[in-house]
């Protein structure tokens, strides 16, 4: 389908969580800022989220519409809302339209409460789903606007290419609309009891190992990656991991036999709310040509956290407390790090079990572990700020956006070679230092003794302020922006 003017694409969105509306991870990051950019470009970006309870930015919201989506066999009425949202100086504006069903959405998590699934979480996503189609089709027909492409995120939106490639009845003048699916994360793949598969309103034959069907369950974002006209990943490295049986969940094969393959594009962060030079959080300011600011703000943080204001090396742990993160292999070595001159902070909540066993350490070492269980966002921004190195010693890690955050505050970043870590840090090596490109330190295997050996190193180097400085400058002035990976989307987009 054509655009509507010039060469701007009509670029439909659909998310679960998009920042600054809902967030419980990287992905409503990665939409927020990606949607925010491309309307930068001068694309016609309109981005659909369920309506969640009391997540207004401030906004002014408008009624736009009133669908009837069919619940349990009947019709309910759903309401979509209506926000646009100025960018760029207000010379483009990003619309923004809720997906309003409160028995599904008005709810005090997204996903989940007390750590526990909603049992409904089928339904709701399924309504979601058929609700994004309707939207799609109501802005061809009734605003007689086209839409070049219908852009996917997770299992959560998957089931809309299902829909639209199996039932092309039902979604007249979508034919030619193309879908792009991107995986943020293949750990989660929205896995339901195979008798719900019923609830989808979808041809028996597709309960097949064909389609949706995985094991007896019904795997929506299988049918998401059979169905999309392309598929995409949030970094080059994690694209050819997950084909691999260690990294692809399962569903390996079923991405392996995807004659276009999946296209790695690695996210950016945003440059301008993190940014040194301007960042409200912080007690002082800094570039990467004037550090003097970074030293007050390692000060600043010894004290906030109570720990020693003393010229040692500051190591950062932020993020969710998970085996996924392997925070676990840090565990295992804090009583040998505990013999270097050298203080932890972390910020992070997840597992309780990992949660009480930082807890327990840092009740060992009062004077060598700050401790925040929980998030704070301007504690994040600030312990980027006050900290020496930064820990990520991930099992696996799609993109990560932690340790470009530390690249772009002078943070060096300790990283398992994985995923986006791989591709977003230069490690420390001969040809690297001498290029002047080296921003951080890489370790191969995910042990606690391969951890171990990195920090033991970046140790030994932050001891050569030379060295260290040249890292720290060429982190920081690393192309962490947007801007790139947005072209990147655009050609992508194109090509369907």
């Amino acid at each position: 389908m054509t655009s509507a003017s010039g060469d701007g694409l009509n670029i439909v969105m659909a998310t679960s969580e998009a920042v600054p509306y809902a967030k419980t991870g990287g992905l409503a990051d990665m939409v927020g800022a990606l949607a925010t950019e491309l309307t930068k470009l001068g694309h016609h970006v309109t981005l659909l989220i369920p309506g969640y309870r009391g997540r207004a930015t401030g906004g002014s919201r408008q009624l736009a519409m009133r669908l009837s989506i069919p619940v349990d066999g009947k019709p309910v009425d759903v309401a979509v809302e209506e926000e646009n949202v100025p960018v760029a100086d207000a010379l483009h504006q990003l619309r923004v339209l809720f997906v309003r069903y409160d028995p599904y959405f008005d709810r005090q998590g997204l996903y989940q409460q007390d750590h526990h699934d909603y049992p409904d979480n089928l339904d709701r996503f399924i309504l979601f789903c058929r609700a994004v189609l309707e939207i799609v089709r109501d802005l061809i027909e009734t605003n007689e606007k086209k839409v070049d492409v219908l852009h996917l995120h997770d299992w959560q939106t998957a089931l809309c290419a299902v829909y639209l490639k199996t039932l092309p009845h039902k979604y007249k003048r979508l034919e030619r609309l193309r879908v792009l699916l991107t995986l943020h994360n293949m750990g989660y793949q929205g896995t339901f009891p195979g008798e719900q598969f019923v609830k989808m309103g979808l041809p028996p034959s597709l309960f097949s190992p064909s389609g949706l069907e995985y094991y007896g369950s019904v795997n929506c974002l299988k049918g998401g990656i059979i169905f999309s006209d392309a598929v995409s990943t949030v970094s080059p490295t994690y694209a050819k991991e997950i084909m691999t049986t260690e990294y692809g969940c399962g569903l390996e094969g079923v991405l392996a036999s995807r004659a276009d393959g999946v296209k790695g594009i690695t996210n950016g962060i945003d440059v301008d709310t993190w940014n040194p030079k301007n960042d409200l959080y912080l007690s002082a300011k800094y570039t990467a040509d004037d550090l003097s600011g970074k030293q007050a703000c390692k000060r600043a943080l010894q004290r906030e956290l109570g720990l020693p204001n003393r010229d040692v090396p500051v190591l950062a742990v932020i993020g969710r407390l998970t085996f996924q993160k392997g925070f676990d292999l840090l565990i295992g070595v804090i009583p040998e790090l505990m013999f270097l001159d050298t203080q932890i902070v972390v910020l992070g909540t997840g597992d309780q079990h990992l949660e009480q066993q930082f807890s327990a350490a840092q009740a060992r070492y009062p004077d060598r572990i700050g401790l925040c269980l929980g998030f704070d966002e301007g504690m994040a921004h600030r312990i980027e700020a006050g900290s020496d190195m930064l820990i990520m010693p991930s099992r696996y890690e799609p993109c990560g956006l932690s340790q470009q955050y530390s690249l772009r505050y002078g943070t060096i970043p300790i990283v398992r070679c994985t995923g986006g870590l791989a591709d977003t840090v230069v490690p420390f090596r001969p040809s690297t230092i001498k290029s002047g490109c080296a921003t951080g330190f890489h370790f191969i295997e995910a042990s606690a003794d391969s951890l171990l050996s990195a920090l033991l190193l970046s140790h030994h180097v932050y001891k050569e302020r030379q060295t260290w400085q040249s890292m720290i400058h060429a982190g920081m002035k690393s192309d962490l922006s947007w801007g790139r990976s947005a072209k990147l989307y655009v050609d992508l987009y194109r090509e369907l």
